[in-house]
């Protein structure tokens, strides 16, 4: 998420070109999932112009909004990270893997089911969504996302995880006092993270 409409425009262009180089540098049908993670998160940015262009509310971009930031995310990043592990090291991503299809599944539930709002609240974007037993599901998305990193052998993965860990609590800060929303920024930085890890794609070990 960025300020503006404009901002999130921009920096989903270029995270996706990001994503795309990636793409063309991944040298194994495994490894597509991770190096598209950038083109996924540029798409995030893109769809949220819309959502700032169309005022908000509860509209198309604001569901395809959800959809990749709840249901998509906690599944895609585990089976990523998951891909390039080596078979003897994928025994510990067990947990966030599984954990990030419970949580996953939970969360399609959910959108189907309740609606979800958006509200331009300054130089931010509040999404309101209700999400029964909210603590026991977030626990579950972070631990899919940001825990499948941070166990991985990958050292550049482990950074990823770090940035992202740290990239989330500063955005909640800024977000809970109306201030500005910066995810767009962390999420540059970690497509470029992974462009760094395309050049030596290797087995996780």
């Amino acid at each position: 998420m960025c300020w503006s409409a404009t901002a999130d425009l921009a920096a989903g262009t270029v995270i996706a070109t990001v994503g795309a180089v990636c793409v063309a540098r991944a040298r194994d049908v495994r490894e597509l999932p991770l190096a598209a993670l950038p083109l996924l998160l540029g798409a995030h940015q893109i769809v949220e112009s819309a959502v700032w262009d169309s005022g908000g509310g509860s509209g198309p971009a604001t569901l395809a909004w959800a959809v990749i930031a709840l249901p998509l995310l906690p599944l895609w990043v585990p089976l990523g990270v998951l891909l390039v592990t080596s078979p003897a090291n994928r025994v510990r991503l067990a947990v966030p893997a599984i954990t990030g299809l419970v949580t996953s599944a939970a969360l399609a539930y959910c959108l189907v089911t309740r609606p979800v709002t958006a509200h331009i609240r300054g130089r931010t974007i509040g999404y309101v969504f209700d999400l029964p037993y909210a603590p026991l599901l977030l626990t579950g998305y972070f631990l899919a996302t940001v825990g499948a990193l941070l166990l991985a052998a990958d050292r550049l993965l482990r950074f990823l995880g770090a940035v992202i860990a740290a990239g989330a609590a500063v955005c909640v800060v800024l977000w809970s006092t109306e201030f500005v929303s910066t995810w767009c920024a962390f999420a540059a930085v970690a497509s470029l993270i992974l462009l760094a890890r395309t050049r030596r794609w290797t087995w996780d070990r």
